[in-house]
């Protein structure tokens, strides 16, 4: 079947309605949240570009992670203003899925790359030696290329998978975007394929990332716990606690998401919640964790601010 053969031509996005009673004040609070998004990450991705001395690995990561906030946030606030503030709730067919497969792509990606920046820590902390002549211009480009592609492949089987089911109706998504979890709930046919290659995904994308991650920071931390003099550990785990908070805040959100949608009753109201945390709180707290605890990129933006002054006429 093809995506033009369903019942179906238009979703119905309905959020969070007890957020949507007094919707003026959540569409200034969300779009003041996603100023910030792009003023902030924008900010770090031009220090990172700009400042030769933030050119190695990890601050070529942290620029595609800034990169990849700016997209997830624009994928899908957008829509969410406009649901705030005219109540344009629907979204067409294959713009669910098109929005669908761009969230999830960056999702999965953001997911891989954290894995190779806790592995780029753990190269910098447990084996400084051969750091240098592993975590060099080209792996950093083929392995981004790399999980940048797996992403789209892993995410376009299962979202065309999805397409290519019937959806009868209704087509009420409980949700601010076009989630898998709820569309998945709209098929009027047998979901146990669908759904058991989700889970498999989900293995794929979020579990096995998750087990890497964590593998690499009970190695980082046997090395700190291993040195003997204070400051040498509190300078080891300086070098990776920005990165350990942001792989804490991408895992709490998922797990949050996972759940509230198994919860019932009362907790249905609370669907929408880890998106706007994934999707909005997340995005614009990255910023400023790396800016706060990184002494390297507060010290490249303040020379950008001062940069900007001095031209500044008069």
């Amino acid at each position: 079947m093809n995506l033009t053969e369903t019942h179906l031509e238009v979703f119905i996005l309905v959020g969070l309605p007890y957020l949507q009673e007094n919707h003026l004040i959540p569409f200034f609070i969300f779009l003041a949240l996603y100023l910030v998004i792009l003023l902030g990450n924008s900010s770090l991705l031009v220090a990172v570009v700009t400042d030769k001395k933030l050119h190695k690995p990890m601050y070529f990561y942290i620029g595609i992670l800034a990169i990849l906030d700016m997209l997830t946030t624009t994928v899908t606030i957008p829509k969410m203003l406009s649901i705030f503030l005219i109540k344009a709730n629907t979204i067409s067919f294959n713009g669910c899925f098109l929005q669908m497969f761009i969230y999830y792509c960056i999702g999965v990606f953001e997911s891989f790359l954290l894995v190779v920046m806790a592995y780029d820590r753990y190269l910098a902390i447990c084996d400084p030696l051969h750091y240098t002549s592993v975590m060099n211009r080209r792996f950093c480009i083929q392995i981004t290329v790399g999980s940048c592609a797996l992403s789209c492949i892993l995410i376009a089987t299962i979202i065309i998978f999805t397409a290519l089911h019937s959806f009868c109706g209704p087509n009420i998504v409980s949700n601010f975007f076009c989630d898998h979890y709820f569309i998945v709930k709209l098929i009027c046919e047998d979901t146990t394929i669908v759904s058991l290659w989700a889970t498999c995904n989900t293995l794929i994308t979020i579990c096995i990332p998750f087990i890497l991650v964590l593998i690499s920071y009970m190695k980082i931390l046997k090395s700190v716990i291993s040195i003997s003099f204070l400051e040498g550990r509190k300078k080891a785990f300086s070098t990776c606690s920005s990165h350990l908070l942001v792989v804490i805040m991408f895992y709490l959100s998922i797990t949050i998401g996972y759940v509230t949608y198994d919860a019932k009753g009362s907790f249905d109201q609370f669907h929408g919640m880890p998106f706007i945390f994934h999707a909005v709180l997340a995005p614009a707290l990255n910023p400023i964790v790396y800016s706060l605890r990184n002494k390297e990129v507060k010290l490249a933006q303040r020379q950008m601010l001062q940069r900007k002054s001095a031209q500044k006429p008069g």
